[in-house]
């Protein structure tokens, strides 16, 4: 992006926080509709505006393209065994679970001969934490992949997806921190996982609740935790993150955001409009900042701004916060006994590569795999490499048989085939 392109756009948000702060209803609307738009960005998981090309396809006919895409597509479609866990301040979080099949003796499925070989899996449970403004759904093909295979838990944070509102943050005004999220995680093994033992796996946000749970809870990384992913994730440090951005644009970007922030939580029936308003420009925003790639299945790319819709903007602002503060370096030392992956996409703009490479490095023993030509929703991008290392995980950490092999099982291509749900 240029510099100029930048600027525009931290002009953008700018005149969006003014309009905030004069109070003048009709500037408030018109202006509603572009900061909706660049919320969206921080809904991908970004801090700061992009500038779209201009859209050569009629709107009436992008519209008809979604609707198709949405009856069409299979992605988050999923579902397992329902069941509710809920946090200290009262908060409900659902869950579902995913139980591993019977050992087949000879007659193994061939999803199952692909992953991990002939031999049942240990009684081991796997749970996926998910990323900011997406949902458990964000783990649909590493899910098709696994069902069956081994136990899975797939829950929702607070606020997003099935789960209830932060109690905390609606009856006490509280500030959500990624500390909460720990504990909200150790509600979920409680309920879910009471006993066993337990791979962790978790996605941007998902990754940093997986590092504050062991903050919290280190005896329970140590008595259970038998493995660990950290994709697309971050310890500490975010607030230099520049999002693709040079520097004039970001810093002018960070100095209004926290009073469009601010703003945009008060007025979210309004900005949720202007969100709508604005879905082409959204959707060119959310495929920015989640893909990198140009071979991306269309209806892959509608099934994320779909997650990503649904995360109301309120709760996208009430969040936003508490990455600046997120700092766990220390944590992560309570997995340097255990086998741990640590996967991101080397074009990420939300939580650059360089990232993971820093907690590869604090984990001496860890693998560290970076995906070429992939965003910040490399699960969705590219699910093979995703999945196959997860399954190498597993095995490393005892979970499956040694010696399985792992073969590709689907593409987001847009000339490949989904796989099956």
């Amino acid at each position: 992006m240029s510099e100029s392109s930048a600027e525009t756009v931290a002009d953008v948000v700018a005149s969006a926080a003014a309009a905030s702060a004069a109070g003048a209803a009709g500037s408030w609307r018109r202006a509603t509709g572009i900061a909706g738009a660049a919320l969206g960005v921080l809904a991908a998981g970004a801090a700061a505006g992009v500038a779209v090309e201009r859209m050569t396809v009629g709107r009436g006919m992008r519209r008809k393209a979604r609707l198709a895409l949405d009856a069409a597509g299979p992605y988050g479609t999923l579902r397992g065994t329902p069941g509710k866990a809920y946090a200290d301040d009262g908060t409900e979080l659902y869950y579902e679970v995913d139980e591993a099949e019977p050992d087949p003796g000879p007659d193994v499925s061939p999803r199952r001969r692909r992953l991990f070989g002939r031999k049942a899996p240990a009684p081991v449970t796997v749970v996926f934490c998910h990323g900011y403004c997406l949902s458990q759904d964000s783990w649909h093909f590493q899910r098709a992949a696994l069902r069956g295979v081994v136990r899975s838990v797939y829950w929702d944070q607070r606020s997003h997806g099935r789960s209830g509102r932060g109690v905390a943050q609606t009856r006490d005004r509280e500030p959500v921190t990624i500390d909460q999220l720990g504990r909200d995680l150790k509600a979920v093994l409680d309920a879910a996982v009471p006993a066993g033992p337990v791979v962790l796996v978790g996605h941007s946000m998902g990754g940093m609740t997986v590092m504050a749970l062991a903050a919290q809870y280190p005896e329970l990384i140590r008595d259970r935790v038998v493995a660990a992913a950290f994709v697309g994730s971050s310890s500490g440090r975010l607030g230099e993150v520049n999002f693709g951005l040079p520097v004039a644009g970001v810093n002018a970007v960070r100095r209004v955001l926290p009073g469009v922030l601010r703003a945009l939580g008060r007025q979210a029936e309004l900005v949720e409009k202007g969100r709508r308003a604005t879905a082409d420009l959204f959707a060119g925003i959310i495929k920015r900042y989640s893909f990198a790639g140009r071979e991306v299945d269309p209806s892959v790319e509608r099934f994320a701004e779909r997650m990503i819709e649904s995360t109301p903007i309120d709760v996208v602002a009430e969040f936003y916060p508490a990455f600046a503060d997120h700092d766990k370096t220390e944590a992560l030392r309570c997995f340097r006994d255990v086998p741990v992956l640590v996967l991101a996409g080397v074009q990420d703009l939300v939580t650059p590569s360089e990232h993971s490479e820093a907690i590869a490095g604090l984990l001496p023993d860890a693998e560290l795999v970076l995906v070429p030509d992939a965003g910040h929703l490399v699960m969705l991008e590219h699910p093979e490499q995703v999945t196959d290392r997860l399954a190498d995980l597993l095995t490393r950490a005892g979970a499956v048989p040694a010696g399985a092999t792992v073969s590709g099982y689907g593409t987001t291509s847009s000339t490949g085939s989904a796989p099956g749900r």
